[in-house]
């Protein structure tokens, strides 16, 4: 079994945590809080054993009727690898602490390329993680973007991508946020991170980006322009897509038009928090203008890149032969098909 420690158990940290405990081949050996939350209530509920940063902060948890295991050093010293699910900035000061006691680490898209030196999706560049000390899991539009692109260029050819943002103003619990009643452009510079970022993973793409923050908390949308090498129908993007085990289509029976019927779409299948670990492409939108291909795509920012980092643990402890494997054992055992 490998033992992972999950160093940060918020949005994404409490995911992963569920979906590691699911895997037949992962244990999850702890979970970090900085403070008493609701979260770390449901971390002793789970039966994680929760690690603090600060140890002396054991008697604000007690007193709270918060369970406390130790401190994060004593969990990461049993750990074969940790993810790193710390806020932005914060991961990056934790890797002196990984490299101290030789444990493999997984940092999420918030950090830079440079903090791991490898950046990871699965169904791009599983073989070159194996192995690995360090990786980096990129962000979930990155991921969304990266698993699209690369499998029409696979069966196409792609000269080169434009994409636009629409990106959720905060997660739903984010209340700090808010409220929120503007369009801002993030970056107002073009392109925005997305485009570099998707480099990293696949640096034969010329890609450009734009992106900005609207108030709604439930989703990202993409709008996606493709420029293909060779031709391609309609039918044939719809073969690649449906084909793909973490791309799922939304279909115009469905009567599904937005994130937020999307959402209530995944609760009513009884998804674990209603997340969606799948890109969400509207099947109606997709089209061609000459080689030029359009869609739009819905990503759920809280739970696509939850699986990514499952296998990322998988292909850094060669606990998989191939992408394909891990991708689906990971899928399996979390009972998720895409839709």
């Amino acid at each position: 079994m490998i033992k992972v420690a999950i160093n940060g158990y918020g949005t994404i940290g409490k995911r992963v945590a569920d979906a590691v405990a699911a895997q037949p081949d992962m244990e999850v050996i702890g979970v970090s809080k900085t403070k008493p939350s609701a979260e770390g209530f449901v971390a002793n509920q789970r039966g994680y054993p929760l690690y603090i940063t600060e140890i002396n902060r054991k008697p604000l948890f007690e007193e709270a009727g918060i369970k406390v295991a130790g401190d994060v050093t004593e969990m990461i010293k049993q750990a074969d690898i940790v993810v790193d699910a710390t806020p932005g900035g914060i991961g990056e000061k934790n890797k002196k602490l990984y490299e101290l006691h030789g444990v493999k680490a997984i940092w999420q898209g918030g950090e830079d390329h440079e903090v791991a030196g490898f950046s990871f999706c699965s169904s791009c560049n599983f073989e070159e993680a194996k192995g690995r000390q360090f990786t980096r899991v990129v962000s979930c539009n990155t991921t969304g973007l990266c698993r699209i692109i690369q499998a029409v260029d696979e069966g196409f050819g792609v000269q080169k991508v434009r994409a636009t943002m629409v990106r959720r103003g905060s997660d739903p619990g984010e209340v700090k946020k808010g409220p929120v009643d503007a369009i801002v452009l993030n970056p107002v510079e073009i392109p925005s991170h997305h485009g570099p970022d998707v480099q990293s993973v696949l640096p034969q793409i010329e890609i450009t980006t734009m992106a900005m923050i609207v108030p709604t908390t439930f989703m990202h949308m993409h709008a996606l322009q493709m420029e293909l090498k060779t031709e391609a129908t309609r039918e044939e993007i719809l073969e690649i897509i449906e084909a793909h085990p973490r791309i799922g289509l939304v279909r115009s029976a469905t009567g599904i038009k937005s994130t937020a019927e999307l959402k209530e779409f995944a609760q009513d299948m009884g998804r674990p928090r209603a997340d969606l670990y799948e890109n969400c492409i509207f099947a109606d939108s997709i089209g061609f203008v000459g080689k030029e291909l359009f869609m739009f795509q819905a990503i759920h920012q809280e739970a696509d890149v939850v699986v990514e980092n499952v296998d990322a643990i998988r292909a850094m402890m060669n606990g998989a032969g191939d992408a394909a494997t891990s991708i689906s054992m990971t899928n399996k055992a979390l009972g998720f098909r895409a839709i």
